[in-house]
């Protein structure tokens, strides 16, 4: 399956794990893990950055 990259706000990822949580749990429970999994090692990396430049 071909990938593609989107970029969204913090604000825009939760409004759409929240439109997503309104739907059956079984048909997007992988997407919304998918989703949270990544967001987690970028916002990690992006502290990391921060204490870096710091």
């Amino acid at each position: 399956m071909k990938e593609i990259t989107l970029t969204f706000s913090l604000d825009e990822i939760n409004t759409v794990l929240e439109a997503l949580g309104a739907r059956s749990y079984v048909s997007v429970f992988a997407l919304i893990e998918k989703i949270q999994a990544q967001a987690q090692v970028q916002l990690a990396n992006s502290e990391a950055s921060e204490e870096q430049k710091a």
